[in-house]
């Protein structure tokens, strides 16, 4: 027997509210702690929603009058869900490619913040989560992010430093989103920079918007370089401290302060 595309949707909306629960631990917040009701530390994050699909896929310095420069997740958005739950995601992810990847690839320049929340239809348990993005991906209307949470209300205070993935799919006004926890719990889970589900939630209300810009050669080498200068000037500025420690020891033997002996011990 074949079912409707809404109970079909209903049924996915079920599963997903039981494995996100799951994931985040199955606590009980405080009464009062609905969706919007806690005092919380935010960080900076616009709620970018512009109407319709806009979509767009240009390649690094090429398009006209303010078309994208880079590539981009933001926008505000509720997720579906039929009992009621109260599940929100925000970005505000921009650039391309981690900027530490592995050795031997070039450097990226993803950066940005993200917020998402999870409470039950009657706000008795739930939590909220932000954090800073580590990676963008982007290609035509799908977005993949990651990013490292700092903050949350979790009572579990594994989720602090954990890693967790998001992927959007911004199809205008039916748009999808998907997350690394559902099939994981967040203060156990370990999720690789890039990497996320697949968008299998749809969203009820608000809009994600994904611009995608493919970088050019030009522009990982300009990113290289400027990592490069960064590190250089790091390492130039310990070097400078360490050859002023050793020529106060020098200074400090040469006046008796210090005896000759202890100054190899002093240096290490």
């Amino acid at each position: 027997m074949s079912r409707s595309p809404r109970t079909r949707r209903a049924a996915l909306a079920t599963v997903a509210a039981t494995t996100v629960l799951a994931a985040l631990g199955g606590f009980t917040a405080t009464a009062g702690a609905a969706d919007g009701a806690v005092e919380r530390p935010r960080l900076s994050a616009s709620a970018h929603t512009p109407a319709g699909n806009g979509v767009e896929t240009v390649r690094s310095g090429k398009g006209g009058k303010g078309a994208a420069k880079e590539s981009s997740l933001t926008g505000s958005a509720k997720m579906y869900r039929e009992d009621g739950q109260r599940v929100r995601f925000s970005f505000d992810a921009h650039g391309f490619a981690p900027k530490d990847p592995e050795p031997g690839t070039p450097p990226g320049t993803s950066r940005g913040t993200f917020r998402f929340s999870h409470f039950t239809a009657d706000g008795k348990q739930g939590a909220h989560f932000e954090g800073r993005i580590d990676c963008l991906l982007t290609g035509g209307p799908v977005a993949t992010a990651t990013g490292v949470i700092l903050r949350s209300d979790h009572p579990d205070r594994r989720v602090i430093g954990k890693r967790v993935g998001f992927t959007v799919y911004d199809n205008g006004k039916h748009d999808r989103l998907g997350y690394s926890w559902a099939v994981d719990a967040i203060p156990t889970m370990n999720v690789p920079k890039c990497l996320s589900a697949a968008p299998y939630e749809t969203v009820e209300s608000g809009d994600f918007t994904v611009r995608h810009v493919m970088p050019t050669n030009e522009d990982a080498g300009k990113s290289a370089e400027k990592n490069a200068g960064k590190s250089a000037g790091k390492s130039a500025g310990k070097n400078a401290v360490q050859g002023e420690h050793a020529a106060g020891d020098e200074r400090a033997v040469k006046n008796g302060r210090m005896p000759a002996d202890g100054l190899e011990g002093h240096r290490k």
